[in-house]
């Protein structure tokens, strides 16, 4: 995907007040129209500025097989396209103690490179948006309630844009599906039925012809 260099130089310079590292604009097809947002790139992804890659990407790769999809085939980006990183302790020799471990990235960081997202939705304009996470989700809805009530559930609604200092909501309605986040398989296991239930209803969705070819 082409950028305007003044969106990419002033993104830089808002997050820079921020405890964040690298800077991933996106990868895949900006043709598709399936487009998936995550939350923020994580150590791995910082240092090689590749989205979803490691153990997140190997089962992100995995769900989108399970459905029909490839990296190839949609466009893979963020919320936030710098690390966000918290200090925290630890036993490993040669770290003087301390190590740098991922975070969730806060309002103001997502804020800061909302323009990067909005300008790769309009320039896309996707049939899909597939929001990995709670925090994707929130971003493009501004619905703060509980992911797991509405994983894999089309949504067709308006999407927060930025505007001055906030979000508006834009004109058009896009259709956001929602999904759990790859990574958090790891850390809670028993939601792996649910996730297979809520791509299962996304392979439907795909199956009904909802995305032009």
């Amino acid at each position: 995907m082409e950028w305007p260099e003044e969106l990419v130089r002033e993104a830089k310079k808002r997050i820079v007040p921020y405890d964040v590292e690298g800077f991933v604009l996106g990868k895949g097809d900006d043709r598709a129209q399936v487009m998936i947002v995550g939350e923020a790139p994580g150590e791995n992804e910082a240092l090689k500025e590749e989205p979803f890659i490691g153990r997140a990407g190997d089962e992100l790769d995995k769900q989108l097989a399970y459905v029909g999809l490839s990296r190839e085939s949609v466009y893979i980006t963020s919320v936030v396209r710098s690390r966000p990183y918290k200090w925290v302790k630890t036993n490993k020799k040669g770290t003087g103690g301390t190590r740098k471990a991922n975070r969730k990235p806060n309002q103001k960081e997502i804020f800061a490179h909302a323009a990067l997202l909005d300008y790769q939705i309009k320039k896309m304009d996707p049939d899909v948006i597939i929001a990995l996470g709670g925090v994707a989700y929130e971003r493009l809805t501004g619905d703060t309630g509980r992911i797991s009530e509405v994983i894999g559930k089309p949504i067709d609604t308006p999407i927060r844009k930025q505007e001055g200092e906030g979000y508006v909501l834009t004109e058009k309605e896009f259709t956001v599906i929602p999904l759990y986040h790859p990574a958090a398989v790891f850390y809670n296991p028993k939601i792996k039925e649910d996730i297979y239930k809520s791509l299962d209803q996304l392979r439907e969705y795909f199956k009904q012809g909802n995305v032009n070819s």
